[in-house]
């Protein structure tokens, strides 16, 4: 492989966080007298923005229940990320150093708000390995949209062959596919291996650290 820069999805495939987000989330529910969903269907909308989630969870909300919900879901995230705190999946800080030198560029293309975002990598110790962060404010479209791949591709002048993205959702996928870059899905996360097949991921790992066996084939 001529790989050069990895773009690394955040929730799900670096760090743990669902069940934090499922408790916020559910807990927004109860408090706004919304029908309660269970694990798999909130899980099933890890990735995508604060708004896309909602949106995804009840269509038929109004755009001032949405805000509610937006409002409400995040501020109860920053209260029960210390009660349940996110933890980076097994063997991530270890590949991350081994990837950083080695000489790749290592990026993140997430759905989180980037104040969120750059608070967990601080905190965890593993922002020193990331040349390149995009949340989810800074970019005017987000995953499935490939427009976050593509502008990691013009900061840095990559061509497409030199990249490759590394995701647990089918959004991720999407995302990698629509900007004509090379994808790898991680089956250890919110989605199942065959939900990533089908997704059209060109390859799958099962643990982090099989990033550098991969890239060295």
């Amino acid at each position: 492989m001529q790989i050069k820069c990895l773009i690394f999805d955040f929730d799900g495939t670096l760090v743990d966080t669902r069940k934090t987000i499922v408790a916020s989330k559910q807990e927004t529910m109860r408090r706004l007298q919304l029908p309660v969903l269970d694990e798999e269907t909130c899980a099933s909308t890890i990735g995508l923005s604060a708004r896309g989630s909602f949106e995804k969870l009840y269509p038929s909300l109004s755009e001032d229940r949405i805000k509610e919900c937006i409002v409400l879901s995040r501020k109860l995230f920053e209260e029960m990320k210390e009660e349940i705190p996110p933890v980076l999946f097994p063997g991530v800080r270890e590949t991350l150093r081994s990837l950083y030198e080695a000489g790749y560029r290592l990026t993140i293309a997430s759905s989180r708000n980037s104040v969120s975002l750059k608070e967990f990598l601080q905190k965890m110790e593993i922002e020193a390995y990331f040349t390149y962060v995009l949340g989810g404010d800074d970019t005017a479209k987000l995953k499935p949209d490939p427009e976050p791949v593509l502008k990691t591709l013009e900061v840095f002048g990559y061509q497409p062959e030199e990249v490759l993205v590394v995701g647990d959702m089918p959004m991720d996928i999407a995302m990698g596919k629509g900007a004509q870059v090379k994808t790898c899905g991680v089956t250890y996360g919110n989605a199942s291996r065959e939900t990533l097949e089908e997704a059209g991921a060109d390859y799958l790992i099962d643990e982090v650290n099989a990033l550098c066996s991969l890239l060295n084939a």
